[in-house]
């Protein structure tokens, strides 16, 4: 069983009640909705979102099972395979999952996993609180910045642009503009 985004949200809701989990995991689930309609996966633009949406799900409850543990839920859920690897790839190599992000979805999962919480604390930083008018230029300034959202590891990020073969500006760009469309994510107090 493949559940929709809206069945995967509320799964997400059942482990978790931290506004910024569920927010993370709204925010990435729709990310990867537009990364799989600008790589040419727009037919399966539902199921990249809920890997996006279940990626996290055991992280708020089992922090140090993470990856393991969601394994575990959503196989007796009786989730299809491919979300289950997928959601768990994004930990490979932090946690101690075994499965190696190899497909494309999976490749995009872990490469901006931690991008998005970079460039949701960016920005919180910036004057209009909205990733509409955030400059690439901007995001690079706040990556070299290893103070700045130490939480958001670089090496992760840097290692996913290599996976999918992309420099870093080119994921920060196409991560903006993803989030620029994501209804979750920051656009200002207005917004």
């Amino acid at each position: 069983m493949i559940p929709t985004p809206e069945e995967a949200y509320e799964l997400l809701e059942k482990y978790n009640q931290d506004p910024f989990h569920l927010t993370h995991g709204r925010i990435v689930g729709e990310v990867m909705r537009w990364f799989a309609g600008e790589l040419g996966h727009g037919d399966e633009a539902d199921l990249w979102q809920t890997v996006g949406t279940l990626h996290d799900l055991d992280f708020e409850r089992w922090p140090k099972e993470h990856c393991l543990r969601e394994e575990q839920i959503m196989r007796e859920a009786g989730i299809d395979d491919v979300v289950v690897r997928a959601c768990c790839s994004h930990g490979f190599g932090l946690t101690g999952t075994l499965y190696e992000p190899t497909s494309e979805m999976e490749k995009v999962l872990f490469a901006v996993d931690e991008l998005t919480g970079l460039i949701g604390a960016t920005v919180l930083m910036r004057p209009s609180k909205s990733v509409d008018d955030l400059p690439v230029k901007s995001l690079k300034k706040k990556f070299k910045d290893k103070h700045f959202a130490a939480g958001c590891s670089r090496d992760v990020i840097c290692e996913g642009a290599a996976r999918l073969g992309w420099e870093l500006p080119e994921l920060f760009e196409k991560t903006i503009l993803a989030m620029r469309e994501a209804p979750s994510a920051p656009h200002g107090e207005a917004g």
